[in-house]
């Protein structure tokens, strides 16, 4: 039988209570950056959006990296 203790269980907890909401933050934000795609609204370079998506690129990269090795990495700052 598996017993898991009262820690490892609110780490659990908290872990799925912070991933959800997260996860689901970061959705919604990711939808409001698609939106500045709409050239009726918004004006850019190719360069400048080519920036944007490698930016966000690099921040999925590593949180993958995090899950994969239980590492953190540094902060980034975006500006075009």
């Amino acid at each position: 039988m598996n017993i898991v203790s009262g820690t490892a269980r609110d780490k659990r907890a908290k872990f799925l209570e912070l991933a959800n909401k997260r996860v689901q933050r970061t959705i919604k934000d990711l939808a409001l950056v698609a939106n500045l795609a709409n050239r009726r609204h918004y004006e850019y370079t190719e360069a400048e959006a080519k920036k944007v998506v490698q930016a966000l690129q690099l921040e999925l990269d590593k949180v993958k990296h995090s899950f994969n090795s239980g590492a953190q990495s540094a902060k980034s700052k975006f500006e075009i």
